[in-house]
């Protein structure tokens, strides 16, 4: 038997660019509650973005997440004793999740180098659809595809 679903809780956006989806990305990239670190890193990526890029470090965000959210993904689902991969289509808040994860990862397989310019260079490589993020999304897109066939069985 399941139990409630969980609360969602209110994200407040962050000081500099007044963006929850920022709040959100220094959130998931934070370890053992070091949010400042996290934060300056961030901006200090942004920044570099900016210069590089000459446009709004924000948009670019955006536009990179956009590229590794997923619009489609694989849920197991058990039926007469068979488990089948059904594809089911992501929410908005579910997709923006996964990419922000998956951004996460693709920061962390980077070695040796300062935070901010981890995030400088997966986000640029989100931006052009390369990099282990977009690879991950290419992936979980063609599981769904391959698992057409049970589509019937979305509840």
């Amino acid at each position: 038997m399941r139990r409630r679903a969980a609360k969602i809780r209110k994200i407040f956006p962050d000081a500099k660019y007044n963006e929850i989806i920022v709040s959100r990305f220094v959130n998931r990239l934070m370890n053992d509650g070091k949010k400042s670190v996290v934060e300056k890193a961030v901006y200090e990526a942004f920044k570099q973005i900016e210069n590089k890029l000459k446009k709004q470090p924000i948009d670019v965000f955006k536009e990179a997440l956009e590229n590794i959210t997923p619009k489609i993904e694989v849920r197991s689902r058990r039926i007469g004793g068979a488990t089948y991969q059904v594809p089911v289509e992501v929410s908005a808040r579910r997709g923006s999740a996964l990419a922000l994860k998956w951004l996460k990862n693709s920061i962390e397989n980077i070695k040796s180098k300062d935070l901010s310019s981890k995030i400088v260079v997966v986000i640029l490589e989100s931006l052009d659809n390369k990099g282990w993020a977009a690879k991950k999304k290419e992936e979980v897109f063609k599981m769904a595809e391959a698992n057409k066939a049970f589509a019937h069985y979305k509840w």
